[in-house]
């Protein structure tokens, strides 16, 4: 069995929706150890089931027992160590998605994550999920919600706006733009995003560029395509700046980056 594996949703719920992924070591006799994250502008919620999983953030360390977990968006790498016999599936939510419950302020929950109970998050408790659900019943879940849910609301809301615009621009977009396109002020654009998400908008296209970058590295032969090549393709000023962000979330260097200590999306 593999120790990391992808699970896609339908085309209506990935308007909300990344995926959901699972860190399976149920069947494994020993630790797991030393492998890492990098941040990929979505929200995790995890559910954790048999024995922990230690997660390491920028800010401290967690360890998470059987149970339901929110995470923030992160800035920086996380390691993780799961022990054995345990399973964790994550479903992975879109930066909007949490907009779209206007009760949750994340201004000030960043690089954390925190134990809830079922019934915290209405899709949890839409779901009436279990602990040890397969994988296609939490699916199915998901999808029965979340395809409701875009059907009750078809218009996007700002945040969605938003973060549609600065795809768009391939990331190349400041905030004065996104307020003259939205006819909205950047203060406002700014305390309705950090309000939503946790992140600043010049952070969160930060974050998008770096790990658009990582995973051309991954996908690409770095023998025929140069640091500079994938600097400038993703909009940096050039070689040294995209270092220098490299640098600030892994610690390491892209020549040094290796790609098998972390656990990366899978080309789709």
């Amino acid at each position: 069995m593999n120790l990391y594996s992808e699970h896609y949703v339908s085309k209506k719920s990935e308007r909300f929706v990344n995926k959901i992924w699972c860190l399976d070591n149920s069947f494994g006799e020993s630790l797991i150890e030393n492998k890492l994250v990098l941040p990929n502008g979505c929200f995790n919620l995890a559910i954790v089931s048999g024995n922990a999983i230690e997660v390491h953030t920028s800010k401290q360390k967690y360890v998470m027992t059987e149970g339901f977990y929110f995470c923030s968006q992160m800035t920086n790498k996380v390691l993780v160590n799961i022990q054995p016999k345990t399973k964790v599936t994550i479903i992975q939510f879109h930066i909007w998605t949490l907009s779209m419950f206007p009760n949750y302020d994340l201004s000030y929950f960043l690089d954390s994550i925190i134990r809830i109970n079922q019934t915290d998050l209405p899709f949890l408790n839409k779901f009436e999920t279990e602990l040890h659900n397969s994988i296609s019943d939490l699916l199915n879940a998901v999808n029965v919600f979340f395809e409701e849910l875009n059907t009750s609301n078809p218009n996007k809301n700002t945040i969605e706006k938003i973060c549609e615009i600065i795809k768009v621009h391939d990331d190349e977009i400041n905030v004065s733009e996104i307020g003259k396109s939205l006819n909205l002020s950047q203060r406002l654009l700014q305390i309705k995003f950090k309000t939503a998400t946790g992140l600043t908008i010049k952070k969160y296209i930060q974050i998008m560029k770096f790990r658009k970058s990582v995973d051309q590295m991954v996908n690409a032969d770095l023998e025929k395509l140069s640091l500079t090549e994938i600097a400038l393709y993703n909009k940096y000023f050039d070689q040294s700046h995209f270092i220098k962000q490299f640098k600030d979330v892994t610690k390491t260097t892209p020549k040094m980056f290796n790609p098998d200590l972390y656990f990366l999306s899978k080309k789709r």
